[in-house]
């Protein structure tokens, strides 16, 4: 296993619940804090200001910016004291955060305006991912090149929830396809063994997280790009409440992140080494490899590092309109409500 050479103070990683990583990764256990957390992010007289960042589901590399600024000190030296937390895959994505477990919240512009819809007040801080990773994957022998070619056909997503799906959505809408043109599928986790079982003719992944594992299996697949649909990526989301209570604190987190992005960007294998050190049991040389490929294909998505990196210059308004007239929302959630740029200053 990889270890940084800095580690000014290593924390505890949770994890909510034994499951596996890749393909291969055995079983784990939550290991205990090692120092207690706070449940609404306050922070006593002289001491720095906790947060708690929640990054869904299993450990994974797609979190390297986290493990990297946690690891490197970049968070304390931007004066919080960040303990990041992995969701269950039954929890719910914004639950600790409405309950005050967490403070911070790693998710889709498009999911926390679901959010908003849904009476939860959640607010995007910043835009991790400055392009929609989502895409339609197919055997490479495929007909399908577009995904206007889809008409007739199935296509399998996880479930109608989530990046997945709302990608699918908009990319029928984007071909003049409606769902009535396509046969849909919600075949769970399981894209790879439906595609390679000829279960369905294609499925919605992402790009940079689910081909890599594809091709790891043996499964010769490609991309079909989804086109220019009015959503918007991974980003960091928070309550109103604590942009106005946490202000210093979420700006620190933010500029952290961004320190590790720019590492990373520079040295894609230093993402790769973060997140060894925080994946439970022995990565081996295949799912080492299946996290650079990943690794690789994340960086173009953080655009660059520098001035105005993480502000939301994303189709805010053409997506609140798109979840809307898709059903997803059921009302059209002011844009201008759903994010705030203020934590992405250069101050």
């Amino acid at each position: 296993m990889v270890t940084s050479p800095h580690h000014p103070r290593r924390r505890t990683l949770l994890a909510a619940a034994c499951v596996t990583f890749a393909t291969a990764l055995a079983g784990c256990t939550a290991p205990a804090t090692e120092e207690p957390e706070t449940s609404d992010g306050g922070a006593s007289a002289g001491q720095a200001p906790s947060l708690t960042i929640g990054l869904t589901y299993v450990p994974n590399v797609q979190f390297a910016p986290f493990y990297r600024a946690e690891q490197e000190g970049y968070f304390d030296e931007a004066g919080v004291d960040v303990t990041l937390r992995h969701h269950g895959e039954s929890e719910d994505l914004f639950g600790a955060l409405t309950d005050g477990t967490e403070q911070v919240v790693v998710a889709g512009g498009d999911e926390m305006m679901q959010a908003r819809d849904q009476g939860v007040p959640v607010v995007s801080i910043a835009t991790l991912y400055t392009s929609y990773p989502v895409a339609l994957i197919v055997p490479t022998d495929s007909e399908i090149e577009s995904p206007a070619d889809l008409a007739g056909r199935t296509v399998g997503v996880p479930g109608p929830f989530g990046e997945t799906y709302f990608g699918l959505l908009a990319m029928l809408a984007q071909a003049d396809l409606t769902e009535a043109d396509v046969t849909i599928e919600h075949i769970g986790f399981t894209q790879q063994s439906a595609l390679s079982e000829g279960h369905v003719d294609a499925v919605m992944g992402y790009q940079n997280n689910d081909i890599p594992q594809f091709a790891a299996t043996g499964l010769d697949v490609r991309a079909v790009p989804i086109g220019d649909v009015p959503l918007v990526g991974i980003g960091l989301g928070t309550t109103e409440d604590l942009t106005t209570t946490e202000t210093e604190a979420l700006r620190g987190v933010v500029s952290a992140v961004e320190r590790a992005v720019a590492d990373i960007v520079a040295d894609p294998s230093l993402g790769v080494h973060a997140a060894i050190e925080e994946i439970p049991g022995t990565v081996d040389a295949e799912q080492e490899a299946i996290m650079r490929a990943t690794m690789e294909a994340t960086v173009p998505l953080y655009g660059e590092p520098g001035p105005g990196w993480g502000s939301h210059t994303g189709p805010w308004r053409e997506m609140s309109a798109f979840l809307a007239e898709a059903g997803l929302t059921e009302t059209t959630v002011p844009a201008d409500e759903a994010y705030n740029d203020a934590f992405t200053d250069d101050e």
